[in-house]
């Protein structure tokens, strides 16, 4: 029989370390929120493929729709031979994306690709080279996102150095004493001390930021961010990545400030398992770059473009906008209702949008000192007990909630009530250990 101890130390015998796993635990199938290893174990899944599986795994219309577009082609590349798939899901996002300015879109492969590509567009449009970005953000691995990312462990340890005109603002973490003033008053030193706003192309920032901690940007912010962009002629770029299709409440993040993006990258959840990322933009923007100068071997596949406008339909089939708000107010009332349980770990702030919800745990209740030991402990108790659970923060001790939108009462209510478990359990073992 195949097992999870086999299989791991072929892995450390066949793969870098620096590829690291989360889980020693290997996939066999997996259905919509639920997950099977290769020894039969089931887990509810309340990690999503990070925020990929929005629709879960599986879907069966986007397996319909990739299953039949196999049946045809599987690759020109675009470049080449251009098929009506990619045509078809740049009409739809451009219809979908916030704002009344015309848009057109590209895609590509993975979300650092449309990050990248977004800047090299910003870059050809304004003719500058500097790009602003935020602390606790992430935009990705390759080179340049590794230096727009705002988090050293693990992203950027031993790979520097990173390029130059990339300039770093405080992300607003009220529970952790920085305020939206705090950020535009950074801002404006900036401008003053290390760069003019007329040598920035970009500004880029996570609606909700993922790996930082799954804060929310305060409409505030966002409002005066697209104020200042607009008097600098600087390019407004949101990273929805992690936080696109549905998982706000909303089917972009950044429609609940109200705020126009000159452009959006996505990837992650657009195609649910399938990779294809992409940029959606303003029409005269994206058409700054010369033809040629974007695109790639890979991408906007055939299959994750057939992917994801099926994505696109059960999204709007299974009014999952509307579920998506509803599971986020029942996660944060549940978690809250843990974190007065005698015996539980202490919580501390509990936070999110739409059903993008995390909370962090901290040393002492009622206070914010982060306590990583126990966030990184409650994770791998959870999995002891099947449930698939991530952490993320600037302070790894932040617990982040993506369970597919597509999932039941009954299975969310089984994830939460494993959740409970497992804070009851580490804070025995704590209690033990002393």
């Amino acid at each position: 029989m195949t097992t999870n101890q086999s299989l791991y130390s072929r892995l450390q015998a066949a793969t870098p370390r620096g590829v690291a796993t989360a889980t020693a635990v290997f996939a066999d199938h997996a259905e919509n929120a639920e997950l099977w290893d290769v020894e039969g174990k089931r887990y509810v899944d309340f990690a999503g493929g990070i925020a990929v599986l929005n629709t879960g795994h599986r879907n069966p219309v986007v397996m319909e729709r990739v299953a039949a577009q196999m049946a045809r082609f599987t690759h020109t590349a675009y470049q080449v031979v251009p098929y009506e798939p990619y045509v078809a899901l740049a009409e739809r996002l451009n219809a979908l994306a916030p704002g009344q300015t015309a848009k057109k879109s590209l895609f590509v492969t993975t979300g650092a690709e449309a990050v990248e590509n977004a800047v090299k567009i910003a870059r050809a449009h304004t003719g500058r080279p500097g790009v602003i970005a935020f602390a606790g953000g992430f935009h990705g691995r390759t080179h340049l996102t590794m230096g727009l990312t705002g988090k050293v462990v693990p992203y950027k340890t031993g790979f520097g150095p990173f390029p130059a005109e990339i300039y770093h603002l405080p992300f607003p973490m009220p529970v952790h004493g920085v305020t939206v003033d705090d950020t535009l008053k950074a801002l404006e030193r900036m401008f003053k001390s290390d760069v003019g706003p007329e040598r920035i192309a970009a500004m880029i920032i996570e609606p909700v930021q993922g790996e930082g901690g799954f804060y929310v940007a305060p409409t505030e912010l966002l409002q005066k961010l697209r104020a200042i962009c607009d008097e600098h002629g600087i390019v407004l770029i949101a990273d929805e990545i992690q936080t696109g299709f549905a998982r706000t409440g909303k089917l972009f993040a950044i429609e609940h400030s109200g705020v126009e993006p000159d452009m959006i990258t996505v990837a992650k959840s657009l195609a649910g398992g399938f990779p294809i990322a992409g940029v959606i933009g303003k029409a005269n923007i994206m058409d700054a770059a010369e033809p040629g100068g974007l695109g790639g071997t890979y991408g906007g596949s055939p299959m994750g473009c057939a992917a994801a406008l099926g994505v696109l339909d059960v999204i709007e089939d299974q009014n999952l906008v509307e579920k998506s708000a509803a599971l986020g107010a029942k996660l944060i009332a549940r978690i809250g209702d843990m974190s007065k349980v005698s015996g539980v770990h202490p919580i501390g702030e509990i936070r999110g949008l739409g059903a993008m919800v995390a909370f962090e745990l901290v040393r002492e209740a009622g206070g914010n000192v982060p306590d990583a030991d126990a966030t990184k402990a409650l994770c791998a108790r959870a999995l002891e007990n099947g449930l698939l659970l991530l952490s993320c923060g600037v302070f790894a001790n932040t617990i982040r909630i993506l369970v597919p939108l597509t999932a039941n009462d009954e299975i969310v209510n089984e994830g939460l009530d494993i959740l409970q478990k497992s804070l009851l359990e580490i804070s025995n073992l704590s209690l033990a250990a002393e």
